[in-house]
């Protein structure tokens, strides 16, 4: 019997492994963490050689015990938007630049007011956002042109570790249309996009489709990760294009919806989709696959904040009882009604992307009186989380009706924030057992790409069981209230989150 690895969350704080055998079966799985360094409030970078140490030790782990002869491949999923400057001996220049760094927030305003923002995001699909290797690149080549002037190549995590292991550097159009740099009705390079990002093409990897194969490791990448050197390196996507893949989303109609340190909204489409105002992007799959959809960056992340700076006393007492804070957060929130007592969280407490793209946005806790309780807080800012999603899914639908809605990420391990999603959105939510969405997706890629499916709808068969969630009507129609006054909120602030954040600064 031969085996699969499929690599995922590059780019993230952490990277897993899945071995799969060719029926989509979990053998063995692994996560390994590493830090994301801030070293000013708006960079968020991570350290290369800390990715690559984590990915030798999750395939380390994952295929123990396994004959190296019998793993086959090795399948990719990466978080979208990082960035990479490589020397002449493709060495780093810089860490990994993540969507997360908001250095390039100025330039992504300038250029969204300008009719080149409008044209840009047009030609290649990617918000115009300080999150794109596009801005990023802009802004490096006016306070770093000399670092600039030594780059030879310029890639993102999943390229630099796929060339760790083969000695190639190649890029897949689902991660090249990301960049902000593709034009995806040509599957080429776009040259108004190179021009304001100050590169040349000849600094930028080839590209090939997310199934395409390298054939074999390198001598030292085999011995360093303990594989066989005929071991196959399958190109896969971005996570959120495999993540709609992993939970069976593949079909129009189907949206996923993503719930974890971040969270974000996807449909599938059979062609490209553009927003009129430039809210959703559209990247690529594989041949007829698209999704369209939006990015939050305020899911997970906000909660551990409530946990962190709010909760302390209580995420001590869970840990010194060997409770999971979090669980014991979820429970307080649990004794609130549905609303929260009239209590509006707005969640941008790290600027937001959809669907406000706005770097300069603030988080706002709105409806507080004298009755107002910690428990209230807890619930409010699940449900904010929750209606920010909303706003986004509604917006998609111009894209394409949603009539189903598949849900995954570390939210649906509870019960209640599981609930408050399908009462807010208002339709039935199901949920796969599986959270390893992206891993399973970047598997199937590989097992089409090697000839052992005929199609990647094989993938149903694989996800598994699933649970359906149906919404409290009555619980529905006062959220829709709420959502009313959210979005009215949200609208009136926009205009002054900038004074805001710079009074933050």
């Amino acid at each position: 019997m031969t085996y699969l690895i499929g690599t995922d969350d590059l780019g993230t704080t952490s990277t897993k492994s899945v071995l799969y055998d060719h029926q989509g079966h979990v053998i063995a799985s692994a996560n390994v963490g590493y830090p994301l360094y801030h070293d000013t409030v708006t960079t968020a970078e991570e350290d290369p050689q800390e990715i690559w140490q984590a990915v030798q030790a999750t395939i380390h782990q994952v295929s123990a015990g396994i004959d190296p002869e019998d793993i086959e491949g090795i399948a990719f999923s990466s978080a979208m938007h990082s960035l990479i400057l490589l020397d002449s001996q493709k060495q780093p220049l810089t860490r990994v630049i993540t969507w997360a760094d908001n250095r390039a927030a100025q330039d992504a305003a300038e250029l969204k007011s300008q009719p080149l923002g409008d044209r840009l995001y047009h030609l290649t699909g990617t918000p115009i956002h300080p999150m794109s290797p596009l801005v990023k690149l802009h802004w490096l080549a006016h306070h770093s042109p000399e670092l600039l002037a030594q780059t030879c190549h310029v890639v993102g995590i999943k390229e630099y570790l796929i060339y760790k292991m083969t000695g190639q550097l190649q890029m897949d159009y689902s991660m090249a249309n990301a960049t902000g740099l593709f034009n995806l009705y040509n599957f080429d390079w776009e040259p108004v996009a190179l021009d304001y990002a100050h590169i040349t093409r000849t600094q930028l990897p080839p590209l090939v489709d997310t199934d395409a194969v390298i054939d074999g490791l390198t001598p030292v990448a085999a011995s360093t990760l303990g594989l066989a050197p005929t071991t196959k390196i399958i190109m896969g996507a971005s996570d959120g294009a495999l993540s709609n893949l992993g939970v069976g989303a593949d079909e129009p109609g189907v949206a996923a919806i993503t719930i974890g340190t971040s969270g974000a909204v996807r449909v599938m489409t059979k062609q490209p989709y553009l927003d009129p105002e430039g809210r959703l992007f559209c990247y690529y799959v594989a041949p007829h696959h698209w999704i369209v959809g939006g990015p939050i960056n305020n899911g997970g992340q906000v909660f551990r904040w409530v946990r962190d700076e709010l909760f302390t006393t209580e995420s001590q007492t869970a840990r010194a009882n060997q409770q999971d804070p979090y669980d014991q957060l979820t429970a307080l929130a649990a004794t609130v009604p549905v609303g929260a007592h009239g209590l509006l969280f707005h969640p941008y407490l790290s600027g937001e992307r959809a669907p406000l793209w706005n770097a300069d946005a603030r988080g706002s806790l709105l409806g507080v009186t004298t009755t107002t309780t910690k428990a209230d807080i807890a619930r409010a800012v699940l449900e904010g989380i929750v209606m920010n999603l909303n706003t986004v899914l509604q917006l998609t639908a111009a894209a394409e009706p949603v009539h189903a809605i598949r849900a995954t990420g570390g939210f649906a391990r509870s019960s209640l924030w599981r609930q408050i999603l399908t009462d807010v959105l208002g339709q039935p939510i199901t949920i796969p057992a599986s959270f390893e969405s992206s891993c399973l997706a970047a598997a199937v890629i590989g097992l089409k790409a090697l000839g052992h499916i005929d199609d990647l709808t094989a993938i149903h068969a694989m996800i598994g069981a699933t649970e359906t969630y149906q919404p409290n009507a009555a619980n529905h129609q006062l959220y829709h209230q709420h959502q009313v006054v959210f979005d009215h909120v949200t609208a009136q602030l926009a205009p002054l989150y900038h004074e805001i954040a710079t009074l933050n600064r």
